[in-house]
This record gives structure tokens, C-alpha cells and sequence, in this order.
């Protein structure tokens, strides 16, 4: 009890190399020393633990120096449930709450995860501020849904997948965005008569360009890209390093996020900035957004890339190519004016770049031009 802590370790160094031989001691050791090797690698994890009790008085008005009455012990949030049992008198309350949030008999949680989900899956939720749910919300435009909704989750056992899959299998999903009769008498279209006009989250957009391009990577997993650091992008705790302006491909799920240091092209396109959640994002449509289709780099690069793409396709002509950038982009075929408007623009477009005139097909400038211009089609980042 009297050695300090230096002479213990040296202790325990001599037994393990053999050097201090005390017959028991040492096969107690090496005992152990065999059943550490004969065991598996082992792998670490984060756990919880519940902490100790400690229940506090009402502060009145708020001042930790004025204890108004007795300590208040745990239990669930009195003003949703006010006959809400006290938790265990033992722990810190902490898993008798998750309990009690995630408790069948309590409708709340899976009442605010459809909404959400239905705000993702349509682009506006049942009760629209999805971020309050009370009284200063909005009501819901189908209570009776959202009820139903909010069952059907527990009986899935939470699982969002299969919630989104019942969602995405409706009938109301599967509308067109063209608008029936019923949109004179309901203008804001609350009773999804039709399927709302919707602009692409600012991921979305990027993935897709990746995507036609042929640049995309779609790998699960592994470590966040860094961002590309731009000239303009100076200040306090500036990255040392600047990730590739494609981010290797990756989906921008991977994209490292620095809160000083965000995409240009995300910000443009909404993308929230990351300092608390966003139930639901602004959706605006400014200058902004154009001009950065028009000159963000990484537009420009990914035009080029799908210009060497079509190029390399052997075996098809102009007009085969251009019905296969639309079906690619916009997932149909195009019309006959927008395949007229198309060879006017190349032929342009060669006599701009001095060419000849004629089948412009293997000539990438060409390509890649016209390819920029599909990605600034309205449609190309709008769900219509």
C-alpha cells in the first residue's frame, strides 16, 4: 500500500518479462497472458450508462439562487402528459424518458416522424410546420392520415424505410404535377389533388450532375471528402487541405462539412447552414442559382466529363445522342423542336469555335457546351 504507482508498473514489467520470479505470481500471470491471446480482436464501442439520481427544486422565476419548495422528482414532460408517472427514484431519469418517448401508448414521436417523412416524401408535411406541433403550428391538412400514419409507423416497428415505401406506393405520390379541376378550388394544393411542383435539395442537384456524368461513386461508406476551398473562402480555422472540386465522386452525404467554410453551389441551392436542425428547409429561387449553373466550376467540369462520354459512343448519331442526354437528364425523350433546337445550337456553336460544318458529334467542345446547357434546364433540378 506504501509503493507508488512508477514501482507498481515496474513490478508488473519485471513479472511479465520473467525478471522477478515468484512461482505463483508468475503462473497466475501467465495464465492470464494465454487467455489474452487466445481471445479474438477486440473491438471497441461508445455505451451509456445511467448517472446517479439528483433531483432539483423549481428555480422561482428562473434564478438558481431562489429554491421554491421541495425537489422535483422525474418524470415525463407534465404539460404533454399530466398524468404521467414519477420515473425510477434511483437513476437519472435518462432511459425511463427514452422509454417513455418511444412508448406504444404515446402518439407524439410517431406522429412528428410521419410528418417529417411525408414532408420529404411530398415536399410540405401534413401539419406544414413540421418543426411545431403546437399551438403556434399550423393544423394538419388530414388529421385522420396522420393518425393513421402515426399507427401504421409503431406497427412497422419505426421503420422509416418501410414507412417511406408505403408513402412513395400511393396513389397520392403517383399524380402527375399537371393540375386537374380541382386545383381552381384549392390553389395551394392542401388536398394533393396533384403532386406539387418542387425544386431538388441542394445534394440532390449535385448527385445529379455526378450522376449523368458518370462521375458518381455510389461506395457506402468510409471517411468524409474534405471541401474544396475556393479563393474566395478565407478566415479564422481555414482547412490545411482542399478536397478535389468533384469530392472524388462521392455522394455529398460524404462531403466533409465545415461550418466556416460551406459550398458556394450548396448555399446557392439552400443548403441549411449547419449550426442547429432544419425540419424543413428554405426553398427560394434567385439569380443566385442560375448564374451558378451557368459559371460554378463544377458544372462546367461535369459538362465536360459527360462531353467525353458521348463522344466515345460509337454507333449513334447526333439526334441518338441528344435523345439519350434527355432520357438521361430529364428521364424522357424529347420533343421534335427541342431535338431541331439542339442541332441549331451545335451548328452554332461549332461556327463559334471555327469548326466545319457538319456532324459535330465527335467533337467534345461541342458536346460539352450543349450538355451545360441541359443542366441549366429548369427541369433538370425541379421535380415536374
Amino acid at each position: 500500500g506504501t509503493a507508488s504507482p512508477g514501482q507498481v508498473a515496474a513490478i508488473n514489467r519485471a513479472m511479465r518479462t520473467g525478471r522477478l520470479n515468484r512461482p505463483g505470481v508468475s503462473n497466475q500471470v501467465a495464465q492470464a497472458s494465454g487467455a489474452a491471446a487466445g481471445l479474438g480482436p477486440v473491438e471497441y464501442f461508445i455505451g451509456l450508462t445511467d448517472g446517479n439520481a439528483v433531483h432539483s427544486a423549481v428555480f422561482d422565476r428562473g434564478n438558481y439562487r431562489t429554491l421554491s419548495g421541495d425537489p422535483v422528482p422525474h418524470r415525463f414532460l407534465s404539460a404533454l402528459d399530466s398524468t404521467a408517472t414519477e420515473f425510477s427514484a434511483s437513476a437519472s431519469g435518462r432511459l425511463d424518458l427514452a422509454r417513455a418517448i418511444v412508448d406504444a401508448s404515446n402518439p407524439l414521436t410517431a406522429r412528428v416522424m410521419v410528418n417529417r417523412l411525408w414532408h420529404h416524401a411530398f415536399g410540405r408535411g401534413i401539419v406544414r410546420t413540421v418543426d411545431n406541433f403546437g399551438a403556434q403550428g399550423e393544423l394538419p391538412t388530414h388529421p385522420e392520415l396522420l393518425d393513421y400514419l402515426a399507427v401504421r409507423f409503431v406497427e412497422l416497428d419505426y421503420s422509416i424505410k418501410s414507412m417511406l415505401r408505403e408513402m412513395v406506393l400511393s396513389r397520392a405520390f403517383q399524380r402527375t404535377t399537371a393540375k386537374g379541376d380541382g386545383a381552381a378550388s384549392d390553389p395551394d394544393n392542401r388536398l394533393l389533388s396533384h403532386y406539387s411542383v418542387r425544386r431538388l435539395e441542394a445534394e440532390a442537384i449535385r448527385d445529379g450532375l455526378l450522376a449523368v456524368s458518370g462521375r458518381l461513386d455510389s461506395t457506402m461508406y468510409g471517411p468524409p471528402v474534405p471541401i474544396n476551398l475556393t479563393e474566395f473562402m478565407e478566415g479564422r480555422g481555414r482547412p490545411a487541405e482542399s478536397g478535389p472540386l468533384d469530392g472524388d465522386g462521392r455522394r455529398s452525404l460524404y462531403l466533409a462539412i465545415r461550418r466556416n467554410f460551406l459550398s458556394p453551389m450548396m448555399l446557392a441551392f439552400d443548403a441549411p447552414i449547419p449550426f442547429s436542425t432544419f425540419g424543413a428547409r428554405n426553398t427560394s429561387n434567385v439569380p443566385a442559382q442560375s448564374l451558378t449553373l451557368l459559371n460554378d466550376p463544377l458544372v462546367a467540369e461535369q459538362a465536360r466529363h459527360w462531353a467525353r462520354r458521348l463522344a466515345s459512343m460509337s454507333g449513334l448519331d447526333r439526334d441518338q445522342k441528344i435523345e439519350y442526354i434527355y432520357l438521361a437528364a430529364l428521364s424522357r425523350m424529347p420533343t421534335a423542336e427541342e431535338v431541331s433546337h439542339a442541332r441549331n445550337f451545335m451548328e452554332s456553336e461549332a461556327k463559334r469555335l471555327g469548326l466545319s460544318p457538319g456532324e459535330p458529334g465527335p467533337n467534345e467542345e461541342v458536346w460539352a457546351a450543349y450538355c451545360h446547357v441541359v443542366f441549366n434546364l429548369k427541369e433538370f433540378i425541379y421535380l415536374i
